[in-house]
Order: C-alpha cells, then structure tokens, then sequence
C-alpha cells in the first residue's frame, strides 16, 4: 500500500468526510482518531513542541481532524480554507462576531434569523455598541439598499430556521463584495453534503455541527469555515496581526476557549463520516411529508423548500442538490399545532434538530421565544419537524393521527 498522502480535494464529498483529517495513526495504524483526552503536552526542550501542540484550549490532535475534515467537506475545492470547531453553534457566532466586528458596525441579519442568532446579535453585540438591521434576504436588491458605509456583516440562512426561506448566495456575495463586507453563511439547515457556500462566494460557513454533521442528538458542538484569501472588512487588523479573518479567528477562538473537548470532536467526526448516506434518507422521507402535508385539509400552508409552490424552490434548486430534512407547516391556530405537537408518537416533542430520529416543536414556544414581540416573531400556528430517517410509512401515518 502506498504511504503517499492522497490530495482529498480531488475526490467526491463522502471520500472527503470520510479520509480528510484523518489519516491512520501512524503508531498503531488505528483507523479512526484517537480521543486525545489531554490537556498539555510534553515539550522537548522549552519550545520544541511536538506537532504544534502545548495546550489543549491551543490545539488539540482530535479536535484538528475534525477542522480539517470540516474544511474539506466545505471547499471540495484545492484552495485551502480553514476550519474551526467549538464548544456550540452560539460558540461559534460569537466568536466569529468579536474577531470581525468592532463598536460602530452594522450588521445585516435576515429577518426570520434562528433566534439565538438574533438573540446574540440584537441583546449581546447591540449593547456593544453593533448595529443591525433584519431584511428579508431573498430580496437582493432590498438587501442593497440596506447596506451603510458601516455595513460589515452580512449574515445570511439558507434555508432560513423555521421557516425555510431561501436566498441566492451567489447574489448576495456580489452585495458583500461591493460592499466590502463578508458574506456569512450559517449552512447548518442544508449542510456541506447539500450546499456549498463557499464555492458560491461566501468568506466564512457556520454550522451548529450539534444538528446534522453531528447527527445522533449526542453532542453539542459549532464550527466555522473560512475561505482562503478572506479579508478582515474595513480594513480591520487582527490583535494578533494582519488583516486575514482565517488569522482573527484562530486568535480569538485560542483567547476566548470556546473549543469542542477531544470527545466531542470525535463524536462530531464520527457523525460527519455518515452525512451523506443520512442526507440522502433525510431529505426522501422529507419530501413524502411534505407532499402528504401539502393534500391534508387541516394544514393550511407547507413550508419546503423542495415544492415548486416554495417562492424559493428555483434559486434552492440551482444552488443546492438536495432540499433537505426541514419541513414547517401552519395549522391555522396556536391551538391547532400545540394539539399536533402533542400527539404524536413517532416524532418526539424536542428542541434540536438534524438527529436521526424525527421531531416535532412549536417554534413560537420553543426554540424561537426569544424573538417574540420583535420584527422575527413566528407566526403561532407553525409547527417545525425535523424529518428523521425512520421508515416513511411510518412517519406520514403518525402525522396523520396527530391531525386527524
């Protein structure tokens, strides 16, 4: 067997998620990273460290296979972008928030954001002194006239959480870039199997790796991608030196701490390894609820981006290969939907997302109150699943109880 590393960026996306980042040990030749549960490392010699490593918050071995096949999975390209994991999703933004933002700056969200995003934004950065302004993103041209000389941020979902709206990435980094801002694109809904936001121009991808990547509703955990060659916008320098966003990122997350623990890194990579076989379950049995969810007369409307009645179903089709796992529906009152979250049985009543089992929530009460009386509150008949990859059949006869 050949000992030459392989150039991964040359192979398909399940090649990547699988072998990226994750060499056999070169001690026992295990197959799979080690869990390094460790917090410091031995030195040879003040200064001669091993690899890199001295200090776990710093860098950690599993915690660097799980940024490299984060990287991998996101470019599918031969420039080089960099990843980064963290404690959470929330984790993440923040951290990416602080190294790219300073008092003054404005920020364009969309305006049926995941509320904790909105939450961090709005009750976190806006005491700091950081502007925002919630639109509906799928109006570029809207979008463009929202933009101020102080404009850093575009922060973009695609599809949006809950209520599955699309924007054209593509469109929106022509925004940025004449903006000389960075597009942010949070591809937690759609993930890197789905949708590649930075191949259609976008400086930085977020993800709650917790939902999808992560898979099996047993870890926690957020990462970010950065582009190769993203600048810092406004001509912001790095405290650590230097204009790039890869560089300001990598100083705050060491200045901060906010990192995945060895054993969450390697849960998150063991779930990465199986994303698309997952996907591709995911977004079938998806796609049968929605349709029987589109012909029952107690739901009022179905939000998917994969029906051709979604106002967003031809942008989704051209920058995405899939549609997804995601579906909401309107059940014509708050009264209506709790009832439905209530009785099913196949569908868990949970927060979360993106696990192999399905789940059923009220946004309006769970995930999204924090948003309440502001310009992102949910309508109260929404009823979000999180379509699992049970047996269909067995799926559309639960919902079907649950509306009866």
């Amino acid at each position: 067997m050949s000992t030459e590393h392989p150039d991964w960026t040359r192979t398909g996306f399940s090649t990547r998620a699988i072998h990226a980042g994750q060499d056999p040990d070169p001690t026992t030749g295990a197959v799979v990273p080690p869990i390094h549960q460790v917090s410091t490392y031995k030195q040879d010699g003040v200064g001669g460290l091993r690899g890199g490593y001295e200090y776990s918050r710093s860098a950690n071995p599993t915690r660097t296979a799980l940024e490299e096949a984060l990287a991998a999975a996101e470019s599918g390209g031969p420039d080089p972008a960099r990843g980064f994991a963290f404690a959470s999703g929330l984790a993440a933004e923040d951290t990416l928030l602080r190294a790219v933002l300073r008092p003054g700056d404005h920020v364009i969200v969309p305006d049926d954001a995941y509320g904790g995003t909105y939450r961090l934004v709005a009750r976190v950065f806006g005491p700091w002194g950081i502007a925002h302004t919630p639109l509906d993103l799928s109006d570029v041209g809207a979008v463009r006239a929202a933009v101020r000389p102080e404009t850093r941020v575009l922060w973009v979902e695609t599809p949006t959480n809950p209520l599955l709206g699309i924007s054209d990435v593509a469109a929106l980094a022509g925004v940025a870039r004449d903006a000389g801002a960075l597009l942010v694109v949070d591809n937690t809904f759609a993930t890197p199997y789905l949708q590649q936001p930075l191949a259609l121009g976008a400086d930085v991808v977020v993800h709650s790796t917790t939902k999808y990547i992560g898979g099996h509703s047993d870890v926690v955990g957020g990462a970010l991608v950065v582009a190769a060659g993203a600048v810092l916008p406004g001509g912001l320098e790095s405290p650590a030196g230097g204009t790039d966003v890869a560089g300001a990122v990598g100083f705050h997350q060491n200045s901060s701490g906010a990192v995945a623990g060895p054993f969450d890194a390697w849960l998150t990579l063991r779930g990465l390894k199986t994303l698309a076989v997952r996907m591709d379950r995911h977004q079938a049995n998806a796609a049968a609820v929605a349709a029987f969810l589109v012909d029952h007369p107690a739901v009022t409307e179905v939000l998917y981006p994969g029906l051709a009645s979604h106002p967003g179903h031809d942008v989704a089709a051209r920058q995405m290969t899939g549609f997804g796992g995601m579906v909401s529906f309107r059940a014509g009152s708050e009264a209506k939907a709790l009832d439905v979250c209530a009785r099913t049985q196949v569908f868990t009543l949970a927060e979360s997302l993106g696990g192999v089992e399905s789940l059923v929530e009220h946004p309006g009460r769970m995930t999204h109150g924090s948003v309440a009386g502001t310009s992102l509150e949910v309508p109260d008949d929404l009823v979000r699943l999180s379509v699992g990859i049970e047996d269909v059949e067995d799926l559309v006869a639960d919902l079907g109880r649950a509306l009866a």
